[in-house]
């Protein structure tokens, strides 16, 4: 009887102390379609049902004192993990960084060249076509990356064999109308929409109680086209953009230490944001993904090119 009792508790330690040596900062589930937790066979299994892939391309930089750096690169993988779960593509997020030199003011931004950017995001799309993804969408999670994202569609389409689309385009004419009411007010980078999405897609990092409204020093003629601006006025918003969020070095004094407090670029009340109207925001953009890849797969067929 001793000698059980003393082979179950050595058990019991042994035990304890396997567990002991497991990583207690680990608590991610396994998602499915997601590049990253995914073994070789689930890829194999996958390119049986599938040639696309979504792509994030995000960004690492300040957003004011309640959300992550990574906001962008964040919130943008967890909408593509979120779409799928609804319709089979893989999810392959490539680079963190981004474009940002206009956030470099605040500590942990991290900015690329739209030159870097371009090739990392190339070279791992000719990966994928290596073993047989054809089609690709590219969502842009990051405003800053707009017009790299554009070309990269662009590119893939004109030098590998693969097929892009861009998915802010891709899903537009699915997409429902959001209302709302909130205050009329500038309200853009890491304002009460951006805080609400983050709020629905990465709860555990939104930190409300340290969230500050910003106060904001434009230029005086940036500062008179704000109300044409917040009414909708689209040339009044294609100026304003173009010279609104520059790196301090081009002169333009826009960066967004130049302009804000915190580095949120806008001044709506940030406790007006709710996981409420993140889902709203998020569900929108699931629904109109799958509506669009239910259509390009009527339209082009998994195995067409074959």
């Amino acid at each position: 009887m001793k000698i059980s009792i003393h082979f179950l508790t050595l058990f019991i330690l042994l035990s304890t102390s396997s567990q002991a040596q497991t990583n207690e900062l680990w608590g991610v589930p396994k998602v499915k379609n997601y590049l990253p937790h995914m073994t070789v066979p689930e890829v194999e299994d996958l390119l049986t049902r599938t040639d696309m892939v979504i792509i994030p391309v995000g960004a690492i930089e300040q957003h004011g004192y309640h959300l992550p750096l990574g906001t962008d690169f964040l919130n943008g993988v967890e909408r593509c993990k979120l779409l799928a779960q609804k319709r089979d593509v893989l999810v392959a997020p490539v680079l963190m960084a981004g474009q940002s030199p206009y956030h470099m003011g605040f500590a942990g931004s991290i900015t690329l060249s739209a030159e870097t950017i371009l090739k990392v995001h190339l070279e791992a799309v000719e990966s994928l076509i290596r073993h047989g993804f054809k089609r690709f969408m590219i969502l842009n999670a990051h405003g800053g990356n707009r017009a790299i994202s554009t070309l990269l569609v662009d590119q893939i389409n004109q030098t590998t064999a693969g097929i892009a689309v861009d998915m802010g385009v891709a899903v537009r004419p699915f997409s429902e109308p959001i209302k709302v009411d909130l205050p009329e007010v500038f309200d853009r980078h890491g304002g009460v929409w951006e805080t609400s999405n983050s709020q629905y897609l990465i709860p555990d990092l939104v930190q409300m109680d340290k969230a500050v409204t910003a106060e904001l020093s434009l230029p005086e003629h940036m500062e008179k086209m704000i109300p044409k601006v917040v009414d909708g006025d689209p040339t009044a918003l294609l100026v304003f953009l173009a010279e609104g969020l520059k790196a301090e070095e081009t002169g333009k004094k826009t960066s967004s230490k130049e302009m804000s407090t915190t580095g949120v670029w806008g001044v709506r009340d940030l406790t007006l944001a709710s996981e409420q109207l993140g889902k709203l925001q998020v569900d929108n953009f699931v629904q109109a993904g799958a509506k669009f890849i239910d259509r390009w797969n009527k339209l082009r067929p998994l195995g067409t090119d074959k």
